[in-house]
């Protein structure tokens, strides 16, 4: 019976997990204790949380995405442990006066926001997931211990964080408005994880959906409190607002911000345009209804060129301080290094033609795995990024902005169905799906490109550790590239009796995103990089990264990548 018990309150993911933040926390410096100690408890609450919700039948009420587990814990600590891994990263090297003391303040605010987003998160479905006497496993109803440790860690948490606010900050406006500011932050996350289970079901984890939700919130309130403090000089002194403008934002990263948020505003715009249209229509016959569909489609395309061309760039030249339109900021930074820039274009052009219509008629008409030919989308993922990633990393910035915005542009063509692309582009992205994706949302090519590419912008200010850019590419385009191979072909000895993760494909992505790293050093020391990654660290990485490929039932282009950047900038 106890052994039974220990199984199920740790399992391997949940075992991976506690790995990676005991990592962390062993590697937290004195001056980040405060933090340190709200990320264990925040981990604390997470683990007794999930435990109890996937031992209770609690869970039912949310369609979550077939085949995987809540993911609470994971989706949780994620992006607070990547967080707290760069204000450690910042304050190594705080005292040699190589980065700003407003910047180290400024990502300890956002690791507050990241904080109270999976927090309040964690409290919603606490209430949501009340123990209900008929419906209780025997592992999670002996004197309910679950629910009274993390009633307790609620309580320990929100003291902790107001005592910490309140020895860090003058007591009076600046305390009070930082609290409110990470008050409406969680309050958006709950309201925005409820959309997205209630909107898209079926489609995502309580932990995937959590991980998106915080980070769009984050995103999201990073623009919007810069965008209120441009509007509101007067209001640049108050103690909330001052670390947006003590940051040094680069043009590009600003461009980006204001296209993606731009485009999911989007569909609130055309929605509401369409609401206002239709009271002055009313289709009645059927051709007058194919009629109607054909107008909604022409609103829809001039709605998304009048966001693209006017609004956005307007927002981003506010914000940005831009002396140039954004548009023409843009054709000025390619052509000015026409040759490299316009050259690598003409090579991503000719890789991607060449393996889509490559492997989209392989996937029409070959026996083989979906799984496995997604794999190769991985290596082509290597081949594109690796080389401007080592000699135009800020061009490759900028390039997974605009491929990320094409991205958002066809889905929502795609899931709504607008006239004449929409059908083509399911059909199209049809032959690229698999178990993770659905009707409703397809969801693989944005989290592969995000998971090359977040680790490329989280690194564009200050870094000292080189490799950690390459934590999407080495951990998605090797690393979980081989393990599939190899475990599909070799492998013998599974990791668990249900899952299909072997060893032999662990070891496998292990070994191979070493050997990755070793042809990396003297390419990035050509560069004028200087290695200064401990050989431990880099092994326990690999490790932990290559463990939770292999356990997790998330969806591991987007976690596995993060997790791996957050090891690396330690």
């Amino acid at each position: 019976m106890r052994t039974a018990m220990a199984s199920s309150l740790l399992n391997g993911e949940r075992a991976v997990v506690v790995l990676f933040i005991s990592r962390i926390l062993v590697a937290t410096p004195f001056s980040l204790l405060s933090e340190s100690c709200f990320l264990f408890l925040l981990t604390l609450f997470a683990l007794f949380l999930e435990i109890f919700a996937e031992s209770s039948n609690s869970l039912d009420q949310f369609k979550m995405r077939p085949g995987a587990s809540s993911g609470i814990l994971l989706g949780t600590v994620t992006l607070p442990g990547l967080m707290i891994s760069k204000l450690i990263q910042l304050s190594r090297v705080l005292s040699l006066q190589q980065t700003g003391f407003e910047e180290l303040e400024y990502l300890r605010l956002q690791y507050w926001a990241a904080s109270a987003c999976c927090f309040s998160v964690l409290v919603f479905l606490g209430f949501v997931l009340r123990p209900q006497s008929s419906s209780i496993h025997p592992v999670a109803a002996h004197g309910y211990w679950g629910v009274k440790i993390s009633i307790s860690c609620i309580a320990l948490y929100a003291a902790a964080c107001f005592v910490d606010f309140a020895t860090k900050s003058h007591f009076g406006w600046s305390l009070a408005l930082k609290l409110l500011w990470l008050l409406c932050q969680g309050f958006a996350a709950v309201r925005l994880i409820q959309h997205v289970l209630h909107t898209f079901p079926y489609c995502a984890s309580i932990g995937e959906a959590l991980l998106v939700t915080s980070g769009l919130v984050l995103y999201f309130g990073d623009m919007f409190t810069l965008t209120y403090s441009k509007i509101h000089g007067h209001l640049t002194s108050s103690a909330l607002l001052f670390v947006e403008y003590g940051v040094k934002r680069s043009e590009i990263s600003i461009i980006i911000q204001g296209i993606v948020l731009g485009l999911l505003i989007f569909p609130v715009f055309f929605k509401f345009i369409i609401q206002i249209w239709e009271r002055f229509t009313s289709p009645a016959s059927s051709v007058e209804s194919r009629n109607h569909h054909i107008r909604c489609s022409v609103i829809f395309y001039a709605s998304l060129a009048f966001i693209l061309i006017a609004i956005t760039p307007t927002w981003i030249q506010l914000v940005g301080d831009f002396h140039l339109n954004p548009i023409l900021w843009v054709i000025t930074f390619v052509l000015s290094e026409p040759l490299k820039r316009l050259s690598l274009c003409i090579y991503w052009v000719a890789v991607i033609y060449v393996s889509v219509w490559r492997f989209y008629n392989i996937s029409k008409n070959s026996k083989i795995e979906r799984i496995l030919l997604r794999k190769y989308y991985h290596l082509m993922a290597v081949c594109m990024f690796m080389p401007a990633l080592i000699f135009q990393p800020k061009f490759l910035n900028l390039a997974f902005g605009a491929a990320l915005a094409v991205f958002l542009v066809l889905e929502i063509i795609r899931v709504w169905r607008v006239w004449p692309l929409g059908w083509l582009v399911h059909q199209f992205m049809n032959a690229f799906t698999d178990h993770r994706d659905s009707d409703l949302l397809v969801i693989s090519h944005f989290s592969l490109l995000l998971g090359c590419a977040l680790p490329i912008w989280m690194s564009s200010g200050f870094n000292d550790r080189p490799l950690a850019p390459f934590a999407g590419i080495l951990s998605l385009g090797i690393g979980d590239t081989m393990a599939s191979l190899v475990g599909h072909k070799y492998g013998v000895l599974r990791w668990s009796k249900t899952g299909k993760k072997t060893v032999e494909g662990t070891a496998a992505g292990i070994t191979s995103v070493l050997a990755a790293c070793f042809v990396l050093f003297p390419l990035l020391a050509t560069t004028g990089y200087i290695f200064a990654q401990n050989w431990v660290s880099l092994l326990l990485a690999v490790t932990v990264s290559g463990l939770l490929e292999a356990y997790t039932a998330q969806l591991d282009n987007a976690f596995i990548p993060l997790v791996f950047y957050s090891l690396l900038c330690l």
